[in-house]
């Protein structure tokens, strides 16, 4: 079978059920496992590599409004490929190909490939599309296989939580994870679900529900204890070269997370925002920063970066 991935948690899916060998063709943000970086590309964007975060957004607002994605397909590699398998999504009107362009593709290739979305708002949700792939691609029994490892993980931290909330005098952290800085947005989807488990209190975006403009008004009151910045998209580096439009926003110093130095950067484009295998290790990344004495940092997996007073500071 020949499969073509359309985003990079699709790929990710593929690749744990192993398929790898299967895979001919993926998006160029697909870098995970390191092998799939020799495939043909089939997508391409119109945001420009050195784009500012604000630009990104007036890119984004201006295609929500026309109904366009951002992304497009190749059609020439695709149509080299043979497809038998499209994997895609129809969660974000913008992040990936146009479900309509995927669809009117799939319809005039030779064979007419199946075309399988995947649209996730939750953790569980994200295991039915391992279930999804895999039954599309003729292997289902490896796909219970792999979301039963997952869930165990899943599992462990809950209890681990568990224990640590049955402890007397337990004051659950308020949480808050920021998803874009340039406007702020909170996160939705399956965020705020990570970090209950992990022993926190999502306290400003709402679980399964999509990510939002969010006014720092409203951050700034809701006042979390502990902030995560996972910038959907946004590698740690890529991320910190935006610290200094958070600390431009009125009252950023004041804030109890950063008063107590308790703000933390995760890389968004490989954890957070994908919802594929590796939102387990999101959970274990989250759950290691919130509460580092009840949840081991698993071996080879990074910890979130606190930053440090220096990095806190207001630029004024």
């Amino acid at each position: 079978m020949n499969i073509i991935s359309l985003l990079p948690s699709a790929t990710e899916i593929v690749c744990a059920l192993g398929l790898e060998d299967q895979l001919v063709g993926v998006t160029h943000e697909c870098d995970f496992p390191a092998g799939v970086a020799r495939l043909p590309k089939v997508t391409q964007t119109l945001i420009p590599h050195d784009a500012s975060s604000g630009e990104i957004d007036a890119m984004v607002r201006e295609r929500l409004q026309t109904e366009r994605a951002l992304y497009s397909l190749n059609m020439p590699v695709v149509e080299s490929l043979c497809p038998d398998l499209i994997v895609t999504q129809a969660l974000c009107d913008v992040c990936a190909v146009a479900e309509s362009e995927v669809n009117a593709a799939a319809c005039s290739l030779p064979g007419q490939p199946r075309v399988v979305n995947l649209e996730p708002t939750s953790l569980s949700e994200m295991f039915d599309c391992i279930t999804l792939v895999g039954k599309a691609a003729n292997c289902s029994d490896r796909a219970e296989t792999l979301i039963g490892s997952l869930r165990s993980r899943v599992d462990r931290v809950q209890q681990r939580t568990t224990k640590w909330l049955s402890r007397p005098g337990v004051q659950v952290p308020r949480v808050m994870l920021l998803e874009w800085i340039a406007p702020p947005f909170s996160a939705g989807h399956w965020s705020p679900e990570l970090v209950r488990i992990a022993g926190g209190n999502e306290c400003v975006g709402e679980a399964g529900e999509r990510s939002v403009t969010t006014s720092w008004d409203q951050i700034r009151d809701a006042d979390p204890d502990v902030l995560f910045i996972a910038c959907c998209g946004f590698s740690v580096s890529r991320t910190l070269d935006d610290l200094p439009i958070l600390q431009g926003y009125p009252g950023w110093s004041e804030m109890k997370c950063v008063r107590e130095g308790r703000v933390h950067v995760v890389d968004g484009s490989a954890y957070f925002s994908r919802p594929g295998p590796r939102l387990v290790d999101s959970l274990e990344i989250l759950a290691n920063a919130l509460h580092p004495q009840t949840h081991p940092l698993p071996d080879d997996m990074p910890p979130a970066l606190r930053l440090s007073t220096d990095q806190l500071k207001s630029a004024s």
